[in-house]
């Protein structure tokens, strides 16, 4: 009996893409998550971008126009920056609106890494941000640069600045530094 696993079907929901593997001798499900920018990742970012315009319809260079440029592809810290420079254009601010196109990416960008992590997410999901968070980022940034040391006003040290304080789009745009 081979034990090479066979993919027996397919779930899906509008954010993620789940496979279901069966294997003959052992059953055990596994998941390939991935956030998708599909029609409910477009629709989420239009319906932001127009409580922020206060308009009927997308305007032409705004979040909704840069989601859609990456339509069909995963949603990555690309995807957000561009739907960042979008809403920056409809607003003309520096930093993202609250509830706004912006906070919305980054949330769902959030939870798909956080499931693909396997769940690695803090036990307490204080949505605070902890030292747990703060040696992930360093982690990430050090795979990133290729270096042991985290470079010098890099994510590390930004995110050292808000250890303790509410994890939101503000925070999580100035780490980034997007």
């Amino acid at each position: 009996m081979s034990t090479m696993p066979l993919r027996m079907s397919k779930l899906t929901s509008p954010l993620k893409t789940a496979s279901l593997i069966i294997s003959p001798r052992l059953y055990y499900p596994t998941r390939s998550l991935t956030t998708l920018v599909d029609s409910h990742f477009i629709s989420q970012i239009t319906a932001a971008e127009k409580l922020i315009t206060k308009q009927d319809e997308p305007l032409k260079s705004g979040p909704t126009a840069r989601a859609q440029s990456h339509a069909g592809g995963e949603v990555t810290s690309q995807v957000v920056h561009d739907i960042t420079m979008g809403e920056r254009t409809v607003t003309g601010l520096d930093s993202p609106a609250q509830g706004g196109s912006t906070s919305i990416a980054q949330q769902i960008l959030a939870q798909a890494v956080g499931a693909t992590a396997g769940g690695t997410q803090s036990a307490s999901r204080s949505g605070v941000l902890d030292s747990e968070a703060v040696s992930k980022i360093t982690e990430k940034e050090k795979d990133i640069i290729g270096s042991s040391n985290p470079v010098k006003n890099g994510p590390t040290a930004k995110a050292e600045r808000y250890v303790g304080e509410p994890i939101n789009s503000r925070v999580l745009h100035d780490i980034t530094g997007e």
